[in-house]
């Protein structure tokens, strides 16, 4: 008789462990993206075009001077910069409030630009996931902006 809840805990453990690893789906996360979900990861600027480096830089420090935000990744595609930022807890009420002053921040500085700008979470550890993919020799730069286009295709979805 005492063999018995041994066996349901036992087998409770394997179900449960079994649902959590499928939350995964198969894809490699890196350590950063892992970590980013509870502290700040202070992202590097990135650009699909080596040149573009140092405008994404530029507009990673513009965005990070808003006091509200506390982690910001920048990607800059060939077409788009991807502006992904993370909230301090206490300002998440006022959420459009600060996008909003981002882009207006981030348009009047870069007219020419066409930004696309998110503070949701999924989309910081995707763009995350690509910065560290592009550090990759192998991982082309046509690649990394089909990568890009389809994160930004997510974020649309969403909206």
């Amino acid at each position: 008789m005492k063999r018995k809840p041994i066996v349901v805990y036992g087998l409770l453990v394997l179900v449960i462990g079994s649902l959590l690893s499928g939350c995964n789906q198969g894809e490699k996360t890196s350590e950063e993206s892992r970590s980013s979900m509870i502290q700040s990861v202070d992202p590097e600027a990135t650009a699909v075009k080596k040149g573009d480096h140092d405008v994404a830089e530029k507009v990673k420090k513009d965005v990070q001077s808003v006091p509200a935000i506390y982690d910001v990744a920048v990607i800059k595609g060939k077409d788009e910069i991807l502006v992904a930022y993370k909230v301090k807890h206490m300002q998440r009420f006022h959420m459009k409030k600060i996008e909003g002053e981002i882009n207006k921040r981030l348009e009047k500085k870069y007219p020419k630009e066409n930004f696309i700008v998110s503070s949701d979470f999924k989309i910081f550890i995707e763009a995350i996931e690509l910065k560290d993919r592009m550090k990759d020799k192998d991982y082309s730069s046509k690649d990394a902006e089909e990568r890009l286009k389809k994160i930004i295709k997510f974020k649309k979805e969403r909206t």
